[in-house]
């Protein structure tokens, strides 16, 4: 592939600013023009953009490349940023580096009220509680418009999973689902790392539903963490821990106590949280 624009292959920048990927990280460097060009891509139209982790910047270039006007990258390792300033510098006033840790940081200050798109090779150790933060924020309809997002394979199969996949539904499942649309776009070999990770890699692409059913998301929490904590267990007493009369509750709302966690659809457990909520205040 033709390079995507003029700066120093990526190996060669590695080299001068001694970027050796650190586990500790979880960094996993992109090489590949081609890659982190679909990735770029799979991202639609881009306008305004968060990334998570660019590392030394090639799915930066990459987006600038594919005219984002404005890519915000938040880099935790201090090694990185004067990678990243040489972009800054050959893409004037569309890059903005923010050195801080992208667990916690809250990124709606430097979007000026806009919605922006993330598109990240997120770090392995921390990329599930990204998104769930991402995804549980007490704002809704989010800052976020899309997310396209790398993760290990099994955690993008439990991201994507329902009822129709009981080997990776869960409470992650149950969560994206009921707040976003998501879909497993195309995997990543780990070949295509350095150092190459011990297992494959895809890309999920999100969107936030804009009006997910009504529900409180620590019911919600509560009634996915005690169902699949005992997912063997059929409801009825897998539900004991946080209700008084789970048999009751359950027939009140069409599901049978006799079910177990991976039976129910996403819809189902949003009824299960709302049943519990009614229950509590009845109690009150």
């Amino acid at each position: 592939m033709a390079p995507i624009d003029d700066l120093p292959p990526l190996r060669d920048v590695v080299r001068e600013f001694e970027l050796a990927p650190r586990k500790a990280l979880g960094q996993n460097f992109l090489f590949d023009l081609n890659l982190t060009s679909r990735i770029a891509r799979a991202a639609g139209a881009l306008e305004l953009v968060l990334e998570i982790g660019p590392g030394p910047g090639g799915l930066t270039r990459a987006l600038l490349a594919a005219g984002a006007r404005k890519v915000i990258a938040i880099e935790r390792d201090p090694r990185c940023i004067a990678a990243l300033a040489q972009i800054e510098a050959r893409y004037p006033g569309r890059l903005t580096v923010i050195e801080a840790d992208a667990v916690g940081f809250d990124p709606t200050p430097y979007l000026e009220g806009a919605k922006a798109k993330i598109v990240a090779n997120l770090p392995y150790n921390v990329g599930t509680q990204l998104l769930l933060d991402w995804v549980t924020s007490a704002d809704w309809p989010p800052f976020w418009e899309s997310a396209t997002l790398m993760f290990q394979r099994e955690v993008a199969e439990r991201i994507v999973a329902d009822e129709s996949d009981r080997a990776n539904y869960g409470r992650l499942g149950v969560i994206c689902g009921w707040r976003t649309r998501s879909d497993i776009l195309f995997d990543v070999p780990p070949s295509a790392f350095t150092p190459p990770p011990k297992v494959t890699s895809s890309v999920v692409h999100l969107t936030p539903r804009a009006a997910p059913e009504p529900c409180e998301l620590r019911l919600l929490e509560q009634v996915t963490q005690a169902a699949f904590g005992q997912r063997r267990k059929m409801l009825r007493q897998s539900l004991k821990p946080i209700a008084s009369d789970p048999t009751t509750m359950l027939e009140s709302i069409d599901l049978a106590p006799t079910a177990r966690a991976e039976e129910l659809s996403v819809s189902d457990f949003v009824k299960l949280a709302n049943a519990l909520g009614r229950l509590r205040a009845a109690q009150v």
